[in-house]
């Protein structure tokens, strides 16, 4: 009887110690469970800490601007087309400018009439036909010119007019695109003139208009070439298109 006693106890105090053995473990396992507890929110602060690192490193140049309360900044490309566009307009702003000061007031090309403004005048010697001037004018403005009728010509302080060759009269008015010349022959004296001759060294050349009544615009004066003579029974022709034409009389 004592022995089933013993043996009872003995089998309880197994038993006891390992429910004490058992409570040591989990106590000891909620011990680490609550080192652990206590680890985690440090190692979750480190993870946002990281994370919010990472966002302000791919927050863009708009975002900050968003951030300080302003507006987003405009791109650097951006910002330079808008510094082209200005220069854009200025350049145009220039452009027409340079335009208008091109044309000199013309918008439309409307032909004018040629005169020593707008026209280059020169006077040459020509070896056929002989005892012959040649005068060339060239357009020199931005406009169409017509080149009326015949030159008007004074050698030096000579009172009377030169006499215009009626027989040259063009089929039609010489219009001159800018760059483009007409032509006038000068018959510097006749055989009737004999040793009657004029020497002379300068020419004025009168431009007429439309209505051939007298000189329009500024007159080319110019020199000429050694050893000029003129006689009354001389002639200049009416301006012609061609050089060959105006040297046939």
């Amino acid at each position: 009887m004592r022995s089933n006693r013993f043996r009872t106890t003995a089998l309880a105090a197994t038993a006891l110690l390992a429910a004490l053995s058992l409570t040591a473990c989990t106590g000891d396992d909620d011990a680490a469970a609550e080192k652990a507890g206590a680890a985690a929110p440090a190692a979750s602060s480190s993870d946002q800490q990281s994370s919010t690192t990472g966002t302000d490193t791919g927050k863009t140049a708009d975002d900050d601007a968003k951030d300080a309360g302003g507006k987003p900044n405009a791109p650097a490309e951006n910002a330079a087309g808008t510094s082209k566009g200005s220069g854009s307009n200025s350049g145009s702003g220039t452009s027409n400018g340079g335009t208008s000061s091109g044309n000199k007031g013309n918008t439309n090309g409307t032909p004018v009439t040629c005169t020593g403004d707008n026209t280059k005048v020169t006077v040459s010697k020509v070896s056929r036909p002989i005892n012959h001037l040649l005068l060339t004018a060239t357009n020199t403005g931005n406009r169409p010119c017509y080149a009326y009728h015949a030159p008007a010509l004074r050698f030096d302080d000579a009172q009377a007019a030169f006499p215009v060759l009626r027989d040259s009269i063009p089929q039609a008015v010489v219009a001159l695109e800018p760059g483009q010349s007409a032509y006038a022959s000068i018959g510097l004296f006749g055989e009737s003139d004999g040793t009657d001759l004029n020497k002379s060294t300068h020419l004025t050349v009168y431009f007429t208009g439309k209505s051939n009544s007298g000189s329009t615009g500024s007159p080319a004066e110019l020199k000429l070439p050694a050893e000029t003579v003129w006689g009354s029974n001389g002639f200049v022709t009416y301006w012609q298109s061609e050089m060959d034409l105006a040297l046939t009389y």
